[in-house]
C-alpha cells in the first residue's frame, strides 16, 4: 500500500502529522536528498516537500520529474509562499494538457 511523506523543517510540517501522514524533519540538503531516494523507492506515491527545502535539493528532484511515481508536491512552510509550487502545477497542467489551462486567462477575468 502507498504512503504519503512530508518533508521540511518541523515548524512547517508538524501539522501533517494530525492527517496521519509520515513526518520527516529535514534541514540539511545532503540529508534530505538521501530521504528523498529512500522514499522514494519505497512506497511512497506522493512526497509533499517545502518550497524552501525543494529549492536546496532541486538536483534530487529532477531525477523524479520524468516518474510516475512519487508525486512530488510543493508546498509553502512557515517562512512564507515563494510560488515555485504553484509554478510546478502549471507546468504540470500545461505537460499534461498542452496548454496553460490555469492561468491563461487570468488577466480577462479581472
Amino acid at each position: 500500500m502507498y504512503r504519503i511523506a512530508v518533508m521540511g523543517d518541523m515548524d512547517s510540517i508538524y501539522g501533517f502529522a494530525a492527517l496521519g501522514l509520515d513526518l520527516f524533519p529535514m534541514e540539511d540538503p545532503a540529508d534530505a536528498g538521501k530521504k528523498l531516494r529512500e522514499l522514494a523507492e519505497n512506497d511512497y506515491a506522493v512526497i509533499y516537500l517545502t518550497e524552501g527545502l525543494a529549492e536546496k535539493i532541486e538536483a534530487e528532484i529532477d531525477r523524479y520529474k520524468e516518474s510516475d511515481l512519487p508525486a512530488i508536491i510543493l508546498i509553502p512552510g512557515v517562512s512564507g509562499n515563494t510560488g515555485r509550487g504553484i509554478m510546478a502545477v502549471k507546468k504540470s497542467v500545461e505537460r499534461a494538457v498542452g496548454t496553460d489551462i490555469i492561468f491563461n486567462n487570468q488577466a480577462t477575468r479581472r
